[in-house]
């Protein structure tokens, strides 16, 4: 009777944290589809503008990507461990002190990012890649430069919103903004036919336009006001060393993804006919980022579930919610493939009729789909490491996986071999093989009833060091040790257990 009864339970929590990760979830998938027509909008108009400038467009993307906007949304992800567990240990003066420092290191880091895309040029061109692409690649890149500093703003608040589960804001924001986005197209590239420049500046427009919306919505509504306050310069400018503890191995987790597909882009241009292979690749990459609106809501979703309930002193429901979410990850997965294969004849002629574009898109699309069934857990599964404040560990699942294994397979295939431009997506699915399996391990491995007293001390939330000793928390890893919100509570613990929370060496 008594097992019935905790089946039965079980059972009844798991449902209910599927319905809380699907109403979670479902706003910000609504938010990631709104910015991926953004994206399709505007490479219809590079792309009938012609290939060229379709191949320009997509390798001005790849480096702003690699170089800057991957850098900006790693970065700001160190605030959202500590914004969500602050939230769910009720601690809401850390959720807008993090806001505050984030902003602030953010515009400090869009400053080099600036320096580097001015000689965007020169960095190509030593790389090999076509002048005339680089060209015009380059004139899109500085009518970006100005999204820098709107990304800054807006990925805190994003974050700041979604740890206090608030997410129609967003969703409100990017709908303004894609509506803003197609008339400012027509009226930049073909009215006053500025080519890419257009599109771009385009782009960066409506961009801002999200983020005017989000600070306008907000302060009418005052939805946040109980997690508002404005802290003092001396609040604001000190205190950093736990959002860098974060901010930074949070940065080479998201970089290291990000710059396997753009660094792909790259390699395209080294091979046969590069103007085909680098447009077949970004439309492709169109296709991926479609299907990766999914699993990252869901990432999202489960990122804030598991912080939330860890700061609140809950592990058996963090430990559901990653579980459930792990669990509709793989069923994304297979969906995801279904799609892909299923669109292979038809999806390239939305972007393009260039016969040779089309063959290289038809020929790779269902290996995208077989990259799927490992890609939607091991995003899903970085997110769960998110919220317990883990982002060493999926730097080294994504370093160990795309570059120790991926990248050596897809150079090996398409250059060596001379497979050729599948060989770099058949080096992609070993690479997603491998990152689930190691994502699988590491979570798998969680011992959630510390992470939730780690989370009474990253946040002060528990009374601080008189309610967790070093008992309680020895044998732990560096980065699972160190408190975040209060530095100063632990200072001397055990540095390495290899038993727990670390990969297999």
């Amino acid at each position: 009777m008594q097992k019935q009864y905790l089946a039965v339970q079980t059972i009844s929590g798991m449902v209910s944290e599927t319905k809380s990760l699907v109403n979670m979830a479902f706003p910000m998938v609504l938010t990631g589809l709104i910015l991926y027509s953004r994206s399709i909008l505007s490479m219809l108009f590079l792309g009938h503008l012609g290939d060229l400038e379709l191949a320009a467009g997509t390798l001005a993307i790849a480096f702003a990507n690699i170089t800057g906007y991957s850098v900006l949304s790693g970065l700001s992800l160190g605030m959202e461990p500590l914004c969500s567990q602050a939230f769910g240990a009720n601690r809401p003066n850390l959720l807008s002190v993090t806001l505050h420092r984030t902003v602030i290191f953010l515009l400090a880091s869009s400053i080099p990012i600036w320096i580097l895309w001015l000689n965007m040029s020169r960095i190509l061109l030593y790389l090999n890649q076509d002048p005339n692409i680089t060209r015009m690649a380059h004139t899109y890149l500085m009518f970006s430069l100005p999204d820098l500093l709107t990304n800054s703003f807006l990925h805190p608040i994003r974050i700041y919103l979604r740890a206090q589960g608030i997410t129609l804001p967003l969703t409100l924001a990017s709908l303004a903004g894609t509506v803003f986005l197609l008339p400012m197209n027509f009226l930049l590239v073909s009215h006053f036919r500025l080519g890419v420049a257009g599109v771009s500046a385009a782009s960066a427009a409506s961009n801002f336009l999200v983020l005017l919306s989000v600070v306008l919505y907000m302060r009418v509504t005052r939805l946040n006001e109980p997690s508002w306050s404005v802290p003092s310069r001396s609040e604001c400018m000190t205190g950093w060393k736990p959002l860098l503890r974060l901010a930074v191995p949070s940065c080479v987790s998201v970089c290291l993804e990000w710059w396997w597909y753009e660094i792909m882009i790259v390699l395209c241009g080294l091979l046969v006919n590069p103007k085909a292979t680098v447009a077949s690749m970004g439309i492709l990459i169109q296709t991926t980022a479609l299907i990766y609106v999914f699993p990252s809501s869901l990432g999202c979703a489960v990122s804030t579930r598991v912080g939330n309930e860890l700061g609140a002193n809950r592990p058996h429901k963090a430990k559901t919610s990653a579980v459930v979410a792990v669990f509709i990850a793989e069923i994304m997965g297979f969906l995801a493939m279904t799609f892909a294969s299923g669109m292979r004849d038809k999806w390239a002629r939305m972007f393009t009729n260039d016969s040779e574009i089309l063959r290289l898109t038809v020929a790779a699309l269902p290996i995208i789909g077989l990259c799927e069934l490992g890609n939607c857990p091991q995003t899903v599964g970085c997110g769960v490491l998110r919220g317990s404040a883990r982002p060493s560990s999926a730097a080294n699942v994504n370093l160990g996986a795309f570059y120790l294994v991926g990248m050596p397979v897809a150079v090996g295939l398409a250059f060596r071999l001379g497979v050729g431009f599948c060989g770099l997506w058949l080096g992609l699915l070993s690479a997603q093989v491998c990152c689930a399996g190691l994502m699988f391990y590491v979570i798998g491995t969680t011992d959630w009833d510390f992470q939730a007293r780690r989370a009474r001390v990253l946040t002060c939330g528990g009374g601080g060091e008189s309610e967790l000793t070093a008992t309680d928390v020895g044998g732990k890893t560096g980065e699972e040790q160190q408190p975040l919100a209060c530095v100063h509570v632990v200072t001397s613990f055990p540095l390495v257990n290899p038993r727990r929370e670390q990969l297999p060496r």
